[in-house]
Parts: C-alpha cells; sequence; structure tokens
C-alpha cells in the first residue's frame, strides 16, 4: 500500500513539474516536448531521482495506448477541406517517403556504422517516421502562421506515416529473429491488409462514435468519456484484427471531427486535454527508460546517422515524393527540414529490446540519442527556417477571445461570447451582419440592448446566440486585424453570382432539387423572401447544400451574390444517409431527371443518323 501511495507521489510530482517547465520551455523557445523528455532523464536511474524503469514492454504498451489517443485528436482537429487539399502529397510522403527515408539511412548506417543490413535497415525504419505530437505542437503553437499546402501535407504527414513505420520496424525485427527472409509479395500483402484494414475500421469506427453520440441521450459528463471509449476500442479492435490501430484512431478521429457531433466544443476541450496528458506521460515514461550512461559508444555513430538523416535521406525522400506535385523549392525544403523525430521513434525502439534481439539495447540508445538531437537542431529551428524560406504569412485572425457554451436539448445553438478587440474590423465601425447580432451588451459592468449600442467599442462583451458553423467567420469580425475584402473566400464564399440569376439556373448547376413555383425566382427575390427589408454586406441565407452570401451592396440591395459549398454541406450536422429520406427522395429524383435527359438526348442522336438526308 504504501509502495502505490509512493507511485502515485511521484508520478504527481513529475506531471506537475512537466507543466511548470512548460513556461519556460514557451519563453525561451525550446520544443516543449524536450522538455518533457529532460524531465524523464533527470527522474530516470541517472538522474537525481534515481528511478529505474527498464520494462520496454510495459512501456511500449503505455506509449501506444497515448499515441493512440494523441492521433484521435490529430484527426479530430483536421478539416476535411485542408485534407483535400493536401491528401495526395502527404500520403505519398507518409508511404513512399518513410520507406525511401528508411532504405537512404539504411544504407548510410551499414556502411558507416558497421552494423549488418537488417539492423541498418531496421534503424532506419525505426526512425523513419516523423512524429505527430512534435509536428502539430510545433506548427500550431509555434507564434508563427505558415502558407497552408506545407503546413497542411506537415500535419496529415505526421498523422499518417506511423503504420509504415510500425509496419516495417515488425517486419525487420522478425526478420532478424527468425533468420528467414520474408518475399515481396507476402510483405505487401501484409502492408495492405494495415493500411486498408486500418482505414476501413477507421470510417466504421468514425461512423459508430458520430451515431453514438448523437443519438444516445447521455449526462453530458459521459459524453468525452464515451469518446475516449469508443476511440481506445477502435484502436484495439483494429489491432486485434491485424490492421494498423493507429491508422484506424486517426481517421476515426478524422470522421469524427467533421461530422458536426453533439457538444464537440467541449469534446475538443476535453481531447485537447487528455493529448497534453498523453504526451507528458508518454515523454517522462520514455526519458526514465533511457540510461544516459551507457550512451557513449553510440553518441557519436549516432550523431553521425543523424546528419545523414537531417541534410540527405529526408531531404531526398521529400524531393523524390513531391516532384508530380509542383512544390517550390522552399516548400520542399521546409518540409523536408520538419522532419521531427519524437516519441514514436523511441516507443518503436524499445520493440528490439522486448523482443530479445541481440543489438536492442544499443539501437534504443542511437535511436534515443537521434531523436534529441533531432529535437534540438530541428525543433528549436522552425520558425527561422519558415523565414529565412519566405513561407510565413501574416495571420488571418488576431488574438480572439471568446467562451462557447453549447445548448441542452438539441438546439443546434450555442451561446457565444466575444469580447471585441482593439483594431477588429467591428472596433473600426463595420457593421455585424443580422446572423450575427448580439442579444444583448456588456459595457463597464452595465448591459445594454443592441437597439440601445449605436457602435461597439473594445472591451464589449458580446452575447450572441448562433449557429456553430458561424462561429469561425465572426472570428474575422471580431478578431481580424484588418478590414475584410473580397479575397477573403471563407467569409464571402468561394464564387460570386449575379443578383439577377435564377435559383433553376442555380439547381441545374449543382443538381438541387427545385419546386416549379420558384424556378424564375432571382437570388435577390429569395433573400428578400427568407430575410426581408434591407440588406447588409455579410447577409447569408441557405438554398439547398449551398450559402449564399451578400457580397456587395447599394442602396439596400445585394449588387454580387458569394456562393459556399464547403460551408452550406458540411458545417451542420449530418444524420447518416439512410436516416435523411428528404435527402433520399431529391437524390433519386435528380438522378431519374438525368436519366431523362440521357435518354432523350440519344434517342435525338439516334433519330437524325436515321433520318434520310433532304432530297434524297
Amino acid at each position: 500500500m504504501l509502495a502505490i501511495s509512493y507511485f502515485i507521489f511521484i508520478g504527481a510530482i513529475l506531471l506537475v513539474l512537466s507543466i511548470l517547465t512548460s513556461v519556460i520551455s514557451f519563453r525561451i523557445g525550446a520544443p516543449l516536448l524536450l522538455v518533457f523528455l529532460g524531465v524523464g532523464l533527470l527522474a530516470g536511474v541517472d538522474g537525481p531521482g534515481g528511478i529505474q524503469f527498464n520494462d520496454a514492454g510495459g512501456a511500449f504498451l503505455i506509449g501506444s495506448i497515448a499515441l493512440a489517443l494523441i492521433l484521435f485528436d490529430s484527426g479530430f482537429n483536421t478539416r476535411f477541406t485542408s485534407f483535400r487539399a493536401a491528401m495526395m502529397p502527404a500520403v505519398t510522403l507518409a508511404t513512399m517517403g518513410v520507406a525511401l527515408t528508411a532504405g537512404f539511412l539504411g544504407i548510410a548506417a551499414h556502411y558507416l556504422v558497421g552494423l549488418s543490413w537488417l539492423e541498418s535497415l531496421l534503424v532506419g525504419a525505426i526512425i523513419g517516421s516523423t512524429d505527430a505530437a512534435a509536428v502539430f505542437f510545433l506548427l500550431r503553437t509555434g507564434g508563427i502562421t505558415l502558407r497552408e499546402r506545407p503546413r497542411h501535407t506537415l500535419e496529415i504527414e505526421s498523422g499518417s506515416n506511423d503504420p509504415i513505420a510500425v509496419f516495417l520496424t515488425i517486419l525487420l525485427a522478425e526478420m532478424i529473429l527468425g533468420g528467414e527472409p520474408v518475399s515481396a509479395a507476402a510483405a505487401a500483402g501484409d502492408f495492405l491488409i494495415q493500411i486498408g484494414g486500418g482505414a476501413v475500421c477507421g470510417l466504421i469506427g468514425g461512423g459508430v462514435i458520430v451515431l453514438a453520440t448523437t443519438r444516445l441521450q447521455l449526462d453530458r459528463g459521459l459524453y468525452p468519456v464515451l469518446t475516449l471509449a469508443l476511440s481506445l476500442l477502435v484502436f484495439g479492435t483494429t489491432s486485434v484484427l491485424g490492421a494498423s490501430g493507429f491508422l484506424a484512431a486517426y481517421v476515426a478521429g478524422l470522421m469524427a471531427g467533421n461530422a458536426g457531433i453533439r457538444n464537440a466544443t467541449s469534446l475538443r476541450r476535453f481531447h485537447s486535454g487528455l493529448t497534453w496528458l498523453a504526451q507528458i506521460v508518454m515523454f517522462i515514461m520514455l526519458g526514465l527508460l533511457a540510461t544516459p550512461s551507457e550512451f557513449s559508444p553510440v553518441v557519436l555513430p549516432a550523431l553521425v546517422l543523424t546528419v545523414v538523416l537531417i541534410f540527405i535521406a529526408r531531404p531526398l525522400a521529400i524531393w523524390l515524393c513531391l516532384l508530380p506535385f509542383n512544390y517550390t523549392r522552399n516548400e520542399q525544403t521546409f518540409v523536408a527540414w520538419v522532419g521531427l523525430r519524437g516519441a514514436v521513434s523511441v516507443l518503436l525502439a524499445t520493440v528490439p529490446i522486448f523482443l530479445g534481439l541481440p543489438n536492442g539495447q544499443p539501437i534504443f540508445n542511437m535511436i534515443f540519442v537521434m531523436v534529441v538531437a533531432s529535437l534540438l537542431v530541428q525543433g528549436w529551428t522552425i520558425r527561422p527556417m519558415a523565414r529565412w524560406l519566405g513561407l510565413v504569412v501574416p495571420p488571418r485572425l488576431g488574438p480572439v477571445d471568446r467562451i462557447e457554451l453549447e445548448l441542452p436539448h438539441e438546439t443546434g445553438y450555442e451561446l457565444i461570447v466575444y469580447t471585441v478587440r482593439e483594431n477588429s474590423p467591428v472596433a473600426k465601425g463595420q457593421r455585424v451582419p443580422r446572423w450575427a447580432r448580439p442579444s444583448f451588451i456588456v459595457r463597464g459592468g452595465r448591459s445594454y440592448s443592441v437597439h440601445n449600442v449605436r457602435r461597439f467599442e473594445p472591451g464589449d462583451h458580446l452575447y450572441i446566440f448562433m449557429r456553430p458553423r458561424y462561429v469561425e467567420l465572426l472570428d474575422h469580425l471580431l478578431g481580424s486585424p484588418r478590414e475584410l475584402t473580397d479575397e477573403d473566400t471563407a467569409y464571402f464564399g468561394d464564387l460570386v453570382l449575379r443578383p439577377d440569376t435564377t435559383l433553376q439556373t442555380l439547381s441545374e448547376m449543382y443538381g438541387l432539387p427545385l419546386s416549379i413555383d420558384r424556378a424564375d425566382m432571382t437570388l435577390t427575390e429569395l433573400f428578400q423572401q427568407e430575410l426581408g427589408g434591407e440588406l447588409d454586406r455579410g447577409d447569408r441565407t441557405l438554398y439547398g447544400g449551398l450559402e449564399l452570401i451578400v457580397r456587395e451592396v447599394e442602396n439596400g440591395q445585394a449588387k454580387s451574390i458569394g456562393l459556399s459549398l464547403e460551408r452550406g454541406r458540411f458545417s451542420e450536422p449530418r444524420l447518416p444517409f439512410f436516416q435523411r429520406p428528404h435527402e433520399i427522395r431529391a437524390a433519386l429524383a435528380s438522378g431519374w431527371r438525368r436519366l431523362r435527359r440521357f435518354w432523350r438526348q440519344r434517342r435525338r442522336q439516334f433519330t437524325r443518323r436515321k433520318s434520310p438526308a433532304p432530297g434524297a
């Protein structure tokens, strides 16, 4: 009993120390994950703490659970729009890029360090993947705003490249242990099962999470516990079936985070805190597992391989993988530089130890030194490297000060409390559109009606009831340091339409159902019918799966109208297709109309071919 109390006491002290040292890390710009690793080293057998921890199997188990939670949260916070924008190059990097990096580094390890071919390739496989925790942390909280394409590429790559690293590591370790080579066909089949099975299980698991959080009536405090349990269930079930549980966790998070599930705001906060805990626990545990006094024989070979990895192996793999995708030289250089190694590599380095490979401990020590060197060199230089390469862009938003409170009873609305920031468009006098009119305003400790306030001032607290899909749009009004222009497509839409465009034309363009009595209605008339009165810039309404936005106004009438596809189609909570009968009927009707149109065209062509020529 006393031993358990000491264990809890020491664990709590390590967590508190890690959190407190993070303040210092932010001030000096050090990679925070390296600080957590340092806390583990200081508490370990060679540090002042003197804690002995050598359970490689237990470390792999705890690290796998922590990594599954990190990957689920990474997917949960990744938008489909960014995923589609960089999917192909990122997936190429997550598969071919890892394999090429492992191969190049394996060749260097064989000739420079003197390891056998299988051991050299094993070192390359272990260190071949980037670390999701390190990349996400440094890109999202690094104090810079990067261009979207390299940022999305790095985030998706780091979230999806672990399966091939795990696959190659276990495959090569088993080959060393068994002494028999594995045929290329068998290896390719196992890889397809890992990747394909992980993706399918992730899609199914994500659908189950969406259904469970949408259909089950639970206490609000149980929804975070439910998503936690289901994410681990997806990971465990997929792993038991022989596929990649890490990929399944990422895909399940991606599906759930983009489906508009219930209590999404509170779930994001919960999983964000859980991810911090998982990162701290994993890095401290891996620091405890290391024994720095045994590093001296491997320091020089590890540093040589780190130089090869940073300056030769990964850049060459990146160049080959991104060659077909028209990335600029600066973008390729930055993607190659942000190849941070972290907890995943150290976690995989425990595999040779608990499998009992002859050089398991030296390989672990070598990987540990390489990870520390990577975090020191690359993690500390991301911001200056991005600025030097010209990939830093001005932030679209300034600091946004808001509080979100989800309302019960499935109203579809949230209470958003905004604090008007100085130099924001609203503080400079820009009108707030009617969909964002506050219910009341608090100024100087007193509450006012919106009708009694002619202009919002910095420091005003606006209480707004609105749909969650509009929150990011309102950030541009209350947090952006610049005026909104027509180039802000996230706010004004991707396409520009004339106000006299009819609904029939719009329905034919996008295959939307249309009632006959509204066929000749123009977009201006639609806005008048839906909103009434004079229109303001930024007013919006939904039509089918599209969202229409007033871009320009003259004398209370729209001069141009923007159209947004993504926000209209995917921002609302979505039930499974088989539970949306009106959409099924609309899809069937649209399909029937297209089929009839196709056959009429074919019949006219056939008739023209068969009809005799004039004068025949």
